[in-house]
């Protein structure tokens, strides 16, 4: 069975920073590539970063230069840490996971969301 399970969101002042953590159980994690969505109250979810391998992420420009993307294959974790939040980062955030080999069926597997607050 697949689980992604988030941990790490809050509440933030603007300027700060939060980590979030994802631990991937029930796949060959390191096939995959894993990436972050939120989806800001009454807006639909939107890409954030995403990692497929080690390096080579992809942001969305609202974000770049302040969120970091990595993961830990050897914990199964992915991991996102965001830097001078603004309140227009409010968000509930998704961890992703997706196959990345040649031919896979494209399954997405989401995590449950971690709310992340900022206050101006």
């Amino acid at each position: 069975q697949v689980s992604l399970v988030e941990s790490g969101g809050g509440l933030v002042q603007s300027g700060g920073s939060l980590g979030l953590s994802c631990v991937v159980s029930g796949i060959t994690f390191s096939l995959y590539r894993v990436g972050w969505y939120r989806q800001p109250p009454g807006k639909q979810r939107e890409m954030v970063a995403l990692l497929t391998g080690t390096s080579n992420p992809t942001y969305a420009d609202s974000v770049k230069g302040r969120f970091t993307i990595s993961r830990d294959n050897a914990k199964k974790t992915v991991y996102l840490q965001m830097n001078n939040l603004k309140p227009e980062d409010t968000a509930v955030y998704y961890c992703n996971a997706i196959p990345a080999w040649s031919g896979a069926v494209p399954h997405n597997y989401w995590g449950q969301g971690a709310q992340v607050a900022v206050s101006s």
